[in-house]
Formats: C-alpha cells, structure tokens, sequence
C-alpha cells in the first residue's frame, strides 16, 4: 500500500501492449461496467476522460495447459491503473483484483494507491457442480463462472452422469440422454456456451462421466450393459445403488469408445473424469459369468476388476488424446501390481488425504477434495483451514509437486437450480484463497471480514446467494414480508454433514423450500451474536451488556408464522433466558438459581435439530451458561 488515491471515473480507457485476446477484451468491458454499476452515476463522468488502464501482456495463454502462468502485478497510482502480466491468463486474475480495490471514501470513488505482485499457490483451483442429482440449467452455471473468476478459481469440473440423470446430450447415441435424462439434459450447444464463457474468464471445463458404478441412467437406454437384468430408469433415490457396468461385456467397451470419442471432441480440455467411486460390486457378486470371468482372467476381487475396467478405459481415453482422472477408488490397487493404472492417471481425494498422499507417493498427480465439500454445510473457518499441504505433510519436495491443488464439490441431492447459489457462495471464497495464497495466511477472524466484503462483490456482480434465500423465504411466509423469518433464518443453519438423510427420507421428488434450505450454512447473524456473546463474558460491562441485548432482542421479533413456529419459539425462549442471566451477571457473580434452570431448559428446547436446521450460535450460549451458571470449584 502506498499514500494516496485515484478517483475512479467510467468507463476504464484501456491501452493495451500485447498481442490479440478475447479474453483480454471481454474482461476489460465486462470489469469496467462492474465498476461503473457499482460506483453509480456520480462516478460516470465522459468529460473527465474515464479512468487510464494499461496492460501489458507479452502471450495468449493455453488454457490447455494446467500449469500456463497466471501471475500479474497491478499499480496504481497518480497516473493511472497498469497491469503487467506474463499472459493474458494474467490480465484476467488482475482486473478481478481491481473491482476488489475499488472503494468509496470522503472524496468518492475511487482505488488505492498500491503495487501488488501476486501469483498462484497451486495451479488446480477447481469447483465441481452437479447437475445430475438436480437439474442445473445452463444459464445457472454460467452464473458460477462469474463467480469462480472474481475469486481466480479455474476449472469448472461438471458431473455429467449418475444414477439420476444423464445430463448431457450424445448425437451418436441419443438415446442416452432420451431415455436417462428424464427430458433434463444439457445440449451439446449448451456445453459450447459454457466452454466460451468459461475460456473467456481463464477457466477451465472438465467433464465427468462417473463409471463403473453411479450409472443407473446409462441403463434406462442400455439395460444390456449392466451387470443385472433390468428394466432401468434414471433413480429417484440417493446413496450407493447396485447398478454397475458389466466389465466383461465387450458391448461395454465399444459403446464407451464412441460415446467418450464424441465427448472427446467437444471437451478441449486435456482431462477427462471417469469417477470411479462407491462400486458396492453387487450384481458382480451375484453374477455367475462375471465370477467365472474373474476365476479366468486370475483377477482375485472386485478391486482388481474395476482395475481391469479401468485400464480398458485408460486405453480409450488415450487413444482419444485424453488424459485419465477419478476418485481416490481408482488409485486403491497398489502400484507395480499388474493392475495398477499408469502412472500418469490423475487422482481425486475425496475420503481423506490419505489418497493424495498415496498418489503423489507413487509418482501420480493429485488434487485434494476431503474437506472441501461444500453441500455439507460445515463452516467457512473449517473449509480455510483445510490445506491440501499442511505443515505436518508427510510428503517431501519431490512429492509435493504432484499435489496440483483441489475442488470444493457442490453435490446436489439437496441442492437445486434455485437455492445452489446459498450453498457455493460466498464459503467456495475461502476456498479458493487457500488454493491461491500462500499456505501461512490463515487468520480466522479477518477470514470473515473479507469473506463478508466478498459476498457483498458476488452479489453485485449477479451471484444469488443473497437474492435466492429471500425468495425462499417469501414461499416459507406466504407473503412479501419476510423482516421477521429473516431475522429467525439468520442465525439458522442446515444441519452438517449426511445428518438430513438420516431426519428425513429424501429423493429427487423431495421440495427443497422448507426452513433448511431457505437457512445457509455459517450464517452471518450466527457470527455476530457469537462474536458478541464471547465479548460480554470477556468484559461483563454495561456497554457489552447492551450491545448483545439489541442484537438478541431484534431477532426475537419473528412472526409466529405456520411455517417455523417451532422454531420461533424455541429462539424466543432462549433469548428471554440469556437477556436474563446477562442481566444477573451485571449485578453479581452468580446467577440466581432460578434463572440457570430456566437458561437450561431454553437450552435443551433449543438443541434441535428444528426442520432439519439447527441454531449455529447455540454453543455460543452453551458458553454463558458454563460461565455464569457452572458452580465455583
């Protein structure tokens, strides 16, 4: 940081040293009508000439390349805003940092004077979305690009596959995606849109088709491939299902060769994802020329089969120019066995980090997914201090390098076009700065207040994390009024983890508009009243007394609304018997008795779960009254 200021005046004039790019271009125009939206009229001032931008860029970056630069330095300063980069790729991470710096002050708009030079830790900085589980349109992915480039991520991985859908349209097999999309599919012209989007902002697009198991859909058109008689149709129910390919079928193989071909030539992208995970191995089990087949080809187990499976599709997917990724699964068999995979399979962790460890031990490339799975609803602060090379690694320097970085998975069984938003937005922020920054920045607190500051920017640039909560709560209430739950919702979250599979039976049927959608995980109302609370038991003085009391009070004011009574009452208690104990506290060191027990029993009420959502300050007000009611040893 220097002293000093520019004001900022739309639109950007940009002078560009460098060679032609799209990408360049578009992020120009599509920066600098953010920053014009966002400083407003008064900012937007022709006889003032705009605001000088140069760039200098010396190559157009393969996006092909995992590993192409994306390093850039930005200084600002009296004369204006320059951008220098190695290549373009470059020139995209520093126009998002620049939308970042802008700021109003005393004298208005305008950007800080500073020089940043920055880089990337780690050249994967990936989010998976799912649109199989539900459905997700094309136009709601391209949303999640516009995000994933403020916040420098870059490579968008779409599930295309799965038990419940077969989301992507086959023009040498159509009946595919007829017969196992439930009419629900993305086309391939969709795919092209998401591919140029994508490229146009750094990112980019690599495709899953999950095998053997997780295919139920494939079956619907194919029932001759699966290891068990059918009929098939796409699944309405979650978790591991039987239906897996049949390995020994060479059907099998001559159907994946065409289809992965096809995929192949509208995929540019030099990775190919073929899952591979959670294959119960069944209707293998229980299929007698499946076993012979084992018995003949000395394959001892399951484990060696999809090997032998997988090193089929290895063979495809290099003859088509591919290079081969999946879940940790496909790395199980040890290498220097006959069935390993070679060594240049890429691997996906996503049961712990011992399948990373493995993989780079082996001479393999990995990315880390175990910790960063966002449908979970876990906390922001859990997801930032997951590292996918924590100091204690067990890994040495040559090792490391195979670690290439990670994705933040948006899985979708409770997720869907309208409330996707909620759940990726703004927790895959902190995500993304531990694949960008280096691994020494973990300080909690200011965690949350950028990340705050970052929800504020992804709402302005179109990201509806904020505007779809309100439109659920708007179904919950049944009217436009909605002050009320919101103050409720607030300090609500979806319950973690697989908990809501095991409150309630769900399916793709299931309506996801009740209070745990409507909830987002780590809620900012949460925070504060935490924050709050733990500052009145450090000080116990009025001033921190009162400042808890108007936050507490104002979120009591909840409607008595059908939709989340329970809920409202179990808040209301809770804060009543809180407002009560702070009060005893302020007068003397213990509590009157009375008051504890009544703060226990709002505790107990208040546990939860409620609607498969629970109070995320609620051990927040454990700690009041271990405070003020545990008795003095």
């Amino acid at each position: 940081m220097h002293s000093g200021r520019i004001a900022f005046a739309a639109p950007l004039r940009p002078v560009v040293d460098g060679p032609s790019s799209a990408r360049v271009e578009s992020a120009v125009a599509r920066w600098s009508a953010r920053l014009a939206d966002q400083a407003g009229p008064e900012a937007t001032a022709e006889s003032r000439g705009g605001t000088p931008l140069k760039i200098q860029f010396s190559a157009v970056g393969n996006l092909q390349d995992p590993a192409v630069d994306g390093s850039y330095t930005l200084r600002i300063d009296r004369s204006g805003i320059a951008v220098q980069a190695p290549t373009d790729i470059g020139v995209l991470h520093a126009m998002a940092t620049l939308y970042q710096c802008l700021r109003r002050d005393e004298a208005g708009w305008g950007f800080p004077a500073l020089h940043i030079t920055d880089a990337p830790r780690f050249t994967w900085r990936g989010l998976l979305i799912d649109p199989c589980r539900h459905y997700m349109p094309r136009h709601v992915i391209l949303r999640q690009l516009d995000g994933m480039e403020l916040v420098k991520m870059n490579v968008l991985h779409l599930h295309l596959t799965e038990d419940q859908g077969f989301r992507i349209e086959s023009k040498l097999l159509p009946e595919l995606h007829e017969k196992g999309s439930n009419g629900q599919y993305l086309s391939q012209e969709d795919i092209r849109a998401i591919i140029r989007e994508a490229d146009l902002r750094g990112i980019r697009v690599v495709p899953e088709f999950d095998l053997p198991g997780h295919a139920t859909s494939w079956f619907a058109s194919h029932p001759e491939l699966a290891s068990a008689p059918g009929p098939y149709q796409p699944d309405d129910r979650y978790g591991v299902l039987d239906a897996v390919f049949d390995p020994t079928n060479e059907a099998t193989y001559t159907l994946l060769d065409r289809f992965l071909g096809e995929m192949a030539a509208l995929f540019p992208d030099p990775y190919m994802h073929i899952g591979g995970d959670e294959n119960n191995g069944k209707q293998w089990d229980a299929n007698p020329a499946i076993q012979a087949f084992m018995k003949q080809h000395n394959l001892p187990d399951n484990h060696a089969l999809q090997a032998y499976f997988n090193q089929r599709l290895y063979a495809i997917l290099k003859k088509h120019g591919k290079r081969m990724m999946g879940w940790d699964e496909i790395g199980d068999v040890p290498a220097g066995s006959a069935h390993a995979l070679p060594q240049d399979v890429t691997i996906q962790s996503w049961r712990g980090k011992e399948g990373l460890v493995g993989a780079a031990r082996a001479g393999r490339d990995a990315i880390l997914s175990n910790g960063w799975y966002i449908d979970l609803c876990q906390s922001a602060e859990f997801h930032y201090l997951n590292d996918p090379l924590p100091p204690d690694s067990p890994l040495n320097a040559e090792e490391r390098k195979h670690v290439l970085g990670g994705e933040a998975t948006m899985w979708a069984e409770l997720v869907d076009a309208r409330n996707m938003d909620t759940r990726i937005w703004p927790r895959n922020a902190v995500v993304a700065e531990r694949l960008w920054s280096p691994a020494h920045v973990r300080d909690v607190p200011d965690m949350y207040r950028r990340m705050d500051a970052v929800s504020k920017q992804l709402d302005a640039i179109g990201l509806r994390h904020k505007s779809a909560q309100l439109e659920l709560l708007r179904l919950l209430a049944g009217s436009d009024d909605v002050a009320g739950l919101k103050g409720l919702v607030d300090v609500m979250a979806p319950v973690q983890g697989y908990k809501r599979h095991q409150l309630a039976a769900h399916s793709t049927h299931t309506p996801l508009t009740g209070l745990a959608d409507a909830a987002v995980p780590d809620p900012a109302g949460a925070r504060r009243s935490t924050a709050l609370i733990d500052a009145f038991l450090a000080k116990r003085d009025a001033a921190s007394a009162a400042a808890l009391r108007s936050v507490l009070e104002a979120g009591t004011n909840t409607l008595a609304l059908p939709c989340c009574r329970a809920a409202a009452d179990a808040r209301n208690h809770l804060v009543k018997a809180a407002l009560v104990i702070i009060d005893e506290l302020l007068k003397g060191p213990a509590p009157d008795a009375g008051a504890c027990k009544a703060f226990q029993v709002a505790l107990d009420r208040a546990q939860g779960p409620v609607q498969e959502a629970e109070f995320a300050d609620l051990p927040a007000f454990q700690r009041l009254f271990t405070a003020a009611c545990t008795p003095k040893k």
